[in-house]
């Protein structure tokens, strides 16, 4: 007899990101914009104390606060952390150290990279200067990292500034991204295999009865594994839906359309997908609809209605 094989773990990139765009009030403006013209900027709260980068409300008081500052570019490092391994897009490809650097005429400390040739090189107290980039846009990469500075370098001490600069930055994107490889555990590996042959598993609690799609392999409800695997649909019922009106960046769909909780028959409670082949003013609450897979399609594109007479709301209203 031949022992079974194990099954195949099965394992894919997955990147999360949401880039959005921001506009700036006039401290944040005046921070980047004096980035880009090689000035650093901070703001000095009601007790006198000066806070690099600026914020725009007192910590204290919560009182809103306006009187920037230029302090200097030279500063000391309060804290640091080497960091032998850098990821993509942090400040430098080679290995360097996070540090906290309080610049002079500042009283707080500002979260930057150190280029430094190994952990030896870094010492809390040490003196540091920035090193700026060579091509700046108005924003924190302005500052490429700190450097080692020589003890004799003078310091600054915080001036009075307007804050004022020509062509002002007034809005940034700000980008949020999560790169990391993805590996499904039993039960989401059994549903991923379904929807290759456009099947729908779900995993039914041995408890509550509830059916779980996409299955979790654990009730969490009840707190009880779950084994027993049901196929569901392939029709359902629209219970909630919203409509898009902003195209999302590579997505190709047009706007305005209709993204709907769909509660497939059988199942415990409804996942999501997007409404097709109806206007978008046409879309309700019960409307019966059946998946539309793409050839070689890994799930399902859209779905469609049926023709069925609409869903009864008693029918679906516990898993709105």
């Amino acid at each position: 007899m031949t022992a079974a094989s194990p099954p195949e773990i099965l394992r894919a990139p997955l990147v999360v990101e949401f880039p959005f765009t921001r506009s700036l009030g006039p401290v944040q403006s005046a921070f980047l914009t004096g980035l880009r013209e090689g000035v650093v900027l901070g703001v000095t709260t009601a007790d006198g104390k000066v806070m690099v980068p600026p914020v725009e409300y007192d910590p204290v008081t919560a009182e809103e606060i306006r009187d920037l500052v230029e302090v200097g570019t030279t500063g000391t490092v309060t804290t640091w952390a080497w960091n032998g391994s850098p990821r993509p897009n942090q400040p430098l490809a080679t290995p360097f150290a996070w540090v906290l650097v309080r610049l002079d005429g500042a009283d707080t400390a500002i979260l930057h990279a150190l280029d430094a040739p190994g952990p030896e090189a870094v010492a809390t107290g040490m003196r540091v200067r920035v090193r700026w980039a060579g091509e700046r846009t108005g924003a924190m990469t302005d500052i490429a990292c700190f450097e080692p500075a020589g003890d004799g370098e003078a310091g600054a001490h915080a001036t009075p500034h307007s804050g004022e600069f020509a062509d002002a930055v007034t809005g940034i994107v700000a980008e949020a991204r999560l790169d990391y490889t993805y590996s499904p555990g039993r039960a989401q590996t059994a549903y991923i295999a379904g929807l290759s042959e456009q099947k729908t598993i779900g995993e039914r609690c041995p408890s509550c009865h509830k059916v779980y799609v996409p299955p979790r392999g654990a009730c969490p409800t009840c707190g009880v594994a779950t084994t027993d695997r049901v196929e569901v649909g392939p029709a359902g019922t629209v219970t909630t839906y919203c409509i898009v009106n902003i195209k999302a960046k590579n997505l190709d769909i047009e706007v305005p359309y209709v993204y709907a909780h769909i509660a497939l028959d059988g199942a415990g409670l409804a996942l999501h997908g997007r409404i097709g082949g109806i206007p978008y003013d046409q879309v309700r609450m019960g409307l019966r609809v059946e998946p539309v897979w793409t050839e070689g399609g890994r799930y399902p594109d859209h779905y469609r209605p049926t023709g069925e007479p609409d869903a009864d709301y008693d029918v679906y209203k516990e898993l709105i």
